[in-house]
């Protein structure tokens, strides 16, 4: 159940939230927002993941 949850939630994320790869964003030049979308698309991922 919960990797379902993780699995729609991957989903929303998809859409709402911007690819920063797309965009070649520098970590090392990003935004404290920009990290923090960036580690909670991984943490989502991760746990969608098998």
């Amino acid at each position: 159940m919960k990797k379902n949850i993780f699995k729609a939630l991957a989903k929303v994320n998809k859409v709402l939230l911007p690819s920063f790869t797309k965009k070649q964003l520098d970590i090392a030049k990003a935004k404290k927002w920009q990290l923090a979308i960036i580690g909670w698309r991984a943490y989502v991922t991760m746990n969608a993941l098998d």
